[in-house]
């Protein structure tokens, strides 16, 4: 088994629609990204990419090519999951938090546990996602933007 941990943040921005975890989240502003700036989705992309010993998503998906302008994250983690599974490897269990002030997360977690699973070719029940607030500390506690973590645990 091999054990990955995957980081990212975006900044939060009008005229944007909001995605974590593949899904559509209303709220008055969204990420800033070159692609629909996933944050959750990309540090789980992060984590499984080092697991593997494969790098980063910048590596394979670069914010200079614009054939991932405007990217669905969840074809993304799709693309991931292939290149694991071309290696030998299959997710054993992902852990993943959330870090935003707002808007509060938690009726959505079921849903991003769902498409996060599916995008993986695993159960949900293979899939956790928290959410949390920085009390206000911070550019996320701010709500400037929004962070996630994610570690996973890979087996061949």
């Amino acid at each position: 088994m091999r054990i990955g941990h995957g980081y990212d943040v975006h900044r939060l921005t009008p005229g944007r629609k909001l995605f974590l975890g593949g899904v559509e989240i209303p709220y008055d502003k969204g990420l800033l990204g070159h692609s629909d700036a996933d944050v959750l989705t990309h540090a789980l992309m992060d984590a499984l990419l080092g697991a593997a010993a494969l790098g980063d998503i910048g590596q394979w998906f670069p914010d200079s090519d614009d054939a991932y302008r405007g990217a669905d994250s969840l074809a993304l983690l799709r693309r991931v999951t292939e290149l694991l599974q071309e290696r030998g490897f299959r997710l054993g269990n992902a852990d993943c938090t959330v870090l935003a002030q707002a808007p509060k997360l938690a009726p959505y977690i079921p849903a991003m546990r769902q498409a996060l699973a599916a995008a993986c070719g695993v159960s949900a029940e293979t899939v956790s996602v928290k959410a949390t607030t920085e009390e206000g500390l911070g550019f996320t506690g701010a709500g400037e933007g929004i962070a996630a973590h994610a570690i996973v645990l890979i087996e061949p």
